[in-house]
């Protein structure tokens, strides 16, 4: 989750698993880099705070490059004395000799300047105009000439914002930079990562990170002078969220005018220039530097971003080396802890300690310091349910071929389309008793939800359930999943919940120890899942209202999924119209959501249609054997 994205380092050492790991590396550091600080000038005169980590053994046959970590979230410890406990992803990245570079954005902590949130791209630049991929510029260049013993060559990586930071370091690149890897890259906050989906406002996420990290900063500080996380008045996110009433009355009593982002929301209620300014993708053309995008397919903040970067990278670039990793992680998984597991579901090999031991490492390797031989795939795909690595020529594959699963009368899914009229499923949706994104009682939002459990959802009169006969052979999908609804409502705008599930068999066997008290016969794992705000179904930029009880088509892109339903299983799809607090409640009626008050959510009664005529189904991108 955003609020767990390395905002104070400590914490997350702690939430990744690696703090005792860590503790023993950080005799490593002291030993064998000497630390230095500096605050490095840009074209305009600011400066920015900069730890640089340097390796003692500097003969004059040992020439090291940089790996560059640029970060909102604070390069502390700071003083010279005092040392990080590991440094780069991983711990083997630190034994392999690299200048570690960890610099404040601009703006944030120590650095100087105005932070601004994913800062727009600068089109035409004079000699002092600035922007993301300027300042990583002018901090190569200085790094290049200032610090001993470099071999003239450059990395960047980071993870979510971080991540963010390393796209923007490839537009007109400093021509040391040789080797980049996106991870979770911070890509578009309103079509689809962290605090917007589909038009819908994130809200658990977008709240809780930015009540600490939008927090205004007058001057340079270090984190034990800045905000601290806020503490939720009511435990239970669900009670909080809901008893508040509304975002309005959220902004209100707990924001005031305090926070730039919350007030730029409310400003943009719509795809408008001020969100069109902030996505870097355009800007993705003329790549020089080797390019390696990764991501998870269950991380609950940037899967987007993973799948867009890559697609956009390949499509802009004809001649740049670009590729893809996807393996079965949450946000930042591939580097925290080793990835054998995640949630109830165990994928049988230690696909993260794979990673970074195939992947990455040999990566930066290669491009930065000429050893090895790189030879990685195209598209390095680990695909759960059959819980395999694959590598393809392109992504999604080209040996795939869309096949529509069709909803059925009585909650039956085929392949064959439906071969009888006037049929739909009817139920109310109520933004007051909204469907929660999750079993149980919750103090925050979790990561687990992406692959939990969805029997919880199914057993809701406003959830409805499709499911396939029992697979007598295996399904693999490999790309986007399209949701092509036809619905009506008697409101005026409505949010549409696809979500896609594997069902177990009933005689899977229960994990072996079984502390949960796990039920593994009949789970249902969350595959995919995306929702969609109605009134954007025709596009971002100009929302258009419902007009009731009239039969509508809703259709959009969920984001890609690597998964085999394996023969035995079931394939189910669940459809609602609220996922909270994960999103915020639409009122189901067609007005700014950001000015709803709590008077305005109101009950709707809905129709699913799936008929000869009005067919409801799933695009889906099966893998041919």
């Amino acid at each position: 989750m955003k609020f767990l994205k390395i905002y104070f380092a400590l914490f997350a050492l702690l939430i990744s698993g690696r703090l005792v790991a860590q503790e023993t590396d950080s005799a490593y550091v002291r030993s064998h880099y000497t630390k230095i600080e500096r605050s490095i000038p840009m074209r305009d005169g600011i400066r920015l705070f900069t730890a640089i980590y340097i390796p003692k053994d500097l003969s004059p046959t040992k020439k090291y490059p940089f790996l560059i970590n640029r970060t909102p979230y604070t390069v502390q410890p700071y003083g010279e004395d005092k040392y990080k406990l590991s440094l780069g992803n991983f711990p083997d990245m630190m034994r392999e000799g690299f200048i570690f570079v960890y610099q404040d954005v601009r703006g944030r902590w120590m650095s100087e300047g105005n932070f601004e949130d994913i800062r727009p791209q600068t089109l035409k630049k004079g000699k002092k105009d600035i922007d993301e991929s300027t300042d990583t510029y002018d901090t190569i260049d200085w790094l290049v000439k200032n610090i001993k013993n470099n071999n003239g060559k450059a990395g960047v990586y980071g993870i979510s914002y971080p991540g963010f930071y390393s796209t923007t370091s490839l537009p007109n690149a400093h021509p040391a930079l040789k080797a980049v890897s996106p991870q979770a890259p911070v890509t578009d906050w309103f079509i689809g990562d962290d605090f917007h989906h589909g038009g819908a406002l994130f809200l658990t996420d977008a709240f809780s990170f930015m009540s600490s990290f939008g927090v205004p900063r007058p001057k340079p500080i270090t984190p034990d002078k800045g905000p601290k996380p806020f503490q939720f008045p009511i435990k239970d996110i669900y009670r909080f969220y809901l008893e508040s009433g509304s975002v309005k009355n959220l902004k209100e009593k707990y924001f005031a005018d305090s926070i730039k982002f919350w007030n730029n929301l409310f400003k943009h209620p719509d795809l408008d220039t001020f969100w069109k300014a902030r996505q870097i993708l355009p800007h993705l053309t003329n790549i020089k530097p080797a390019v390696m995008v990764v991501g998870g397919f269950f991380d609950a903040e940037d899967a987007y971003g993973t799948f867009a970067t890559y697609k956009a990278i390949e499509k802009q670039n004809t001649n740049n080396y670009n590729i893809l990793v996807a393996g079965p992680w949450f946000h930042g998984g591939w580097v925290r802890g080793d990835g054998s597991s995640f949630g109830d579901i165990n994928f049988g090999q230690k696909t993260s300690t794979y990673y970074q031991q195939n992947l990455e490492l040999p990566f930066f390797k290669y491009y930065l310091k000429g050893e090895g031989a790189f030879k990685a795939a195209e598209a390095n795909i680990f695909i759960t349910g059959s819980n395999q690595w694959k590598g393809f020529a392109t992504w999604p594959p080209q040996n795939i071929e869309t096949k529509n699963l069709y909803l059925h009368p009585n909650g039956k899914l085929s392949f064959e389309k439906v071969q009888r009229t006037d049929s739909w499923d009817e139920y109310v949706s109520d933004p007051n008793h909204p469907v929660p994104y999750q079993n149980g009682v919750q103090t925050r939002r979790t990561r687990e939800y992406m692959i939990d459990d969805q029997r919880f959802a199914s057993r809701r009169p406003d959830v409805k359930t499709y499911q396939t006969d029992i697979l007598t052979e295996d399904i693999t999908l490999t790309g986007p999943v399209l949701a092509n609804l036809v619905i009506s409502t008697t409101g005026t705008d409505a949010d549409y919940v696809v979500k896609l599930i594997d069902v177990f068999p009933e005689d899977t066997p229960n994990p072996t120890p079984n502390p949960n008290n796990l039920v593994m016969g009949g789970y249902q794992m969350l595959v995919r899942g995306e929702i969609l705000r109605g009134k954007y179904r025709n596009g971002f930029e100009k929302p258009e209202p419902f007009t009731p009880q009239t039969i509508t088509k809703v259709n959009y892109q969920l984001p890609d999924v690597g998964h085999t339903f394996k023969k035995g299983h079931r394939i189910m799809v669940q459809i609602q119209n609220s996922w909270f607090p994960l999103a915020d409640r639409n009122p189901q009626k067609f007005m700014n959501i950001y000015e709803a008050e709590p008077g305005d959510f109101q009950k709707a009664t809905h129709r699913i249609y799936h008929d000869t005529f009005n067919s409801s189904f799933l695009s889906l991108p099966v893998l041919k054997n």
